[in-house]
């Protein structure tokens, strides 16, 4: 459940595709998630993520050059301060930032980044994991997951 958002909500009518990643990942895998997401903004699809670990941030690097709607999941309270250029894609209407989380929640842990992961998947209709490390947190989520999922490897 969404309890704080900035941004366009209408975004969240759209057709999402989550994707997650591992924060560790093998180097085969990193040029294929740049190319998964160059994809994802030349078709202009709405792609919703926390855009936490490594390469999730580099994810959203390529997104942020296009077009096309994001969605930012935090796993903590709405910052109370953007970068500049989540700012111009807010000022476009075309970035929404939600959190299942009040403003009291300052710190990402494990157990937030879990929630966070849980919402994200709910609110998709599609996932695309970039790497799932074996026995790891993303792992065991995508073992309960209804939805069609891709995984880069």
């Amino acid at each position: 459940m969404i309890k704080d958002s900035l941004g366009n909500t209408d975004l969240l009518k759209l057709p999402k595709t989550a994707f997650l990643c591992s924060r560790k990942v093998p180097a085969s895998v990193v040029l294929k998630c740049y190319d998964w997401a160059i994809e994802q903004r030349e078709q202009g699809n709405c792609v919703i993520s926390g855009f936490h670990s490594q390469i999730e941030k580099d994810v959203l690097h390529y997104l942020l050059k296009g077009k096309q709607p994001i969605i930012l999941a935090l796993a903590r309270g709405l910052k109370e301060k953007l970068e500049p250029e989540l700012l111009k894609t807010l000022e476009q209407g075309r970035l929404l930032i939600i959190t299942p989380f009040d403003k009291s929640v300052k710190r990402v842990s494990s157990q937030t980044a879990q929630t966070r992961n849980q919402l994200m998947t709910e609110l998709a209709d599609q996932i695309t994991i970039g790497y799932a490390s074996l026995g790891g947190q993303l792992e065991k989520l995508i073992k309960g997951i209804e939805q069609p999922i891709d995984k880069i490897v």
